[in-house]
C-alpha cells in the first residue's frame, strides 16, 4: 500500500530497531502527528498470556490524570434513588422502560453503560447487542456497582477500560496530541501500571511483550517497558 507524503516524512523521523523511553517516544508520536484534527493518542500492548484461558485474562478500568480529551456519554440503567443519583452526577442518559426496545432497535447514542447489580436481569437482555460493542457493564470495569455516582464521575474524568483482544493485545486511547507529551506520559504511565497489576497469577515468562504508541493517522513508535 502506498504510503501519503506526510506519513512517509514522519517514518524517518523514528528508529524503527529502538524502543524510546516513553517520554520521548510520545514527543516523537506529537511529532509525528501531521493530520488538520487533533488526533488521538493509543497506546497498544502485547502481552504474554493466552486469552484463551480464562484464568489468563487480563481486563480493568483506570481513571487517566489527565483525561482522554473525549466527551463520554453514558447510559445508566438503575431503580428508586438510584435514578436520581445518576441524573445528578450528570449521565446523558438514564434508561426507562422503552430504552431496551430503542436499543434493539439501533439506538446507540450513547459510549459507556453503567447498571446497578439489581438491574443487569435488564440489561442481560441485550447481551446479544451490546457485548459484540464491547458495552456490556462489568464489575471489573466499574461499570457495575451501586455507586452510580462515582462511576458517572469517574467516567466522565476520563476513566478507560482496558481489555485483551482475541491476538492478545490491548489497545487503549491515553489522551490527544494536543495534551502535549507530559501529560501524555503520565497518562501512559497510569494505564501501564494498572495492566501491570492486573497481571494473572497464571502468566509465566515475560509479561509485556512489547508496547507501542502512535496517534490516529501516524506510525508507531516502539516503548521501553523495563521500568515496569
Amino acid at each position: 500500500m502506498k504510503q501519503g507524503k506526510k506519513y512517509v516524512d514522519s517514518v524517518k523521523l523514528i528508529d524503527s530497531t529502538k524502543a524510546y523511553d516513553s517520554s520521548e517516544a510520545l514527543d516523537l508520536v506529537c511529532q509525528t502527528a501531521k493530520a488538520k484534527f487533533d488526533e488521538t493518542v493509543e497506546l497498544h500492548v502485547r502481552l504474554g498470556v493466552d486469552s484463551r484461558h480464562a484464568d489468563q485474562q487480563v481486563r480493568g478500568a483506570v481513571v487517566l490524570p489527565n483525561g482522554t480529551g473525549k466527551t463520554v456519554r453514558t447510559l445508566v440503567f438503575a431503580k428508586g434513588e438510584k435514578i436520581q443519583a445518576a441524573i445528578d452526577a450528570g449521565s446523558d442518559f438514564v434508561a426507562d422502560d422503552d430504552t431496551v426496545k430503542k436499543i434493539n432497535d439501533g439506538w446507540m447514542d450513547f459510549d459507556v453503560v453503567i447498571a446497578t447489580p439489581d438491574m443487569m436481569g435488564v440489561v442481560g437482555r441485550l447481551g446479544k447487542v451490546l457485548g459484540p460493542k464491547g458495552l456490556m457493564p462489568s464489575p471489573k470495569a466499574g461499570t457495575v456497582t451501586m455507586d452510580v455516582t462515582k462511576a458517572v464521575n469517574e467516567i466522565k474524568a476520563g476513566k478507560v477500560e482496558y481489555r485483551l483482544d482475541k491476538t492478545n493485545i490491548i489497545h487503549c486511547p491515553i489522551g490527544k496530541v494536543s495534551f502535549g507529551a507530559e501529560k501524555l506520559t503520565e497518562n501512559l504511565n497510569t494505564l501501564l501500571g494498572a495492566v501491570v497489576k492486573a497481571k494473572p497469577a497464571a502468566a509465566k515468562g515475560q509479561y509485556i511483550r512489547s508496547c507501542v504508541v502512535a496517534s490516529t493517522m501516524g506510525p508507531g513508535v516502539k516503548v521501553n517497558t523495563a521500568k515496569f
